[in-house]
């Protein structure tokens, strides 16, 4: 999980950086993911790994994100990552702007593949979609072996957020206060054509409550940066109230992407808890 932008899933340093609206570049080619379909994908020859770890992107994210994360655990690992519309090789779609409906479109697509143990991780938005994917799973008979909540408040703190009413700058400028995305090295077009998406993810995810305290009967992992402003420990830690099989509260150094900071230890914590299921 290097260093990348929130909007582009690339490395902000990167010139060839575009957002995940924008057509994939000549390196996003090079390591086409393998999986057919619109909402997963494959970027690691592993579907014969025996445990799978499901990774759910933030708002305005998109697959390439976690490709390093793909690298990183093969071949002991089958690492699939959600792609959401609207963006990348979905940018003609249009977004979704609710957390279930995402929920429920990619809870069709896991099914198939529960025939080995599932776990999910989901960064920022992704941990709310995560949740929301692992209770439709449970209800279905298929749960996942564990819950991995990154950079996420638990679904039952509200804010009150509202950002998605907001015009296109104050959307970007929270975009820079919390990765720091230098827009100066993205093409104001391709700019503006990824916009609708991140709009449409903030949305989703400010407007989304929680109905009761739904439990889960699988282990829950809550990781977050100490210097995260979207989550503080005490919004972290209430993931607590959403498990019956067991609470971790993992603290990070850093801000709201800390995962670029502390890849090589998130990996590890990974690898370590995926063991146990394997």
């Amino acid at each position: 999980m290097p260093a990348r932008s929130p909007l582009t899933g690339r490395r902000s340093a990167d010139r060839g950086a575009t957002p995940s609206g924008s057509s994939p570049s000549s390196a996003s080619r090079a390591s086409a993911p393998t999986t057919s379909g619109l909402w997963l994908r494959r970027f690691q020859r592993t579907e014969d790994a025996p445990v799978r770890l499901v990774c759910f992107p933030h708002a305005g994210g998109s697959a390439t994100y976690f490709l390093s994360a793909a690298r990183a655990h093969a071949p002991a690992t089958d690492v699939l990552t959600v792609q959401y519309p609207g963006r990348q090789d979905r940018r003609a779609e249009r977004p979704l702007e609710s957390i279930p409906a995402l929920a429920e479109r990619i809870t069709e697509e896991l099914l198939p593949l529960v025939d080995r143990p599932v776990a999910l991780f989901g960064h920022s938005m992704g941990a709310t979609v995560a949740f929301e994917v692992a209770l439709r799973l449970q209800e279905r008979g298929a749960p996942p072996v564990e819950l991995f909540a990154s950079g996420r408040r638990s679904p039952q703190t509200h804010r009150g957020e509202s950002l998605h009413l907001r015009d296109d700058a104050a959307l970007l400028a929270e975009l820079v206060s919390l990765g720091g995305t230098d827009f100066r090295l993205i093409d104001d077009e391709v700019l503006r054509a990824a916009l609708p998406a991140l709009r449409a993810d903030y949305k989703a995810v400010e407007t989304y409550t929680c109905d009761g305290v739904p439990v889960l009967d699988l282990p829950i992992t809550a990781l977050v940066g100490d210097a995260d402003p979207k989550v503080d420990l005490a919004e972290a830690r209430a993931w607590e109230r959403h498990t019956s099989a067991g609470f971790a509260l993992e603290v990070f150094t850093g801000g709201h992407f800390y995962l670029a900071e502390h890849a090589g230890a998130v990996h590890a914590l990974l690898a370590e808890r995926l063991d146990r299921h394997r």
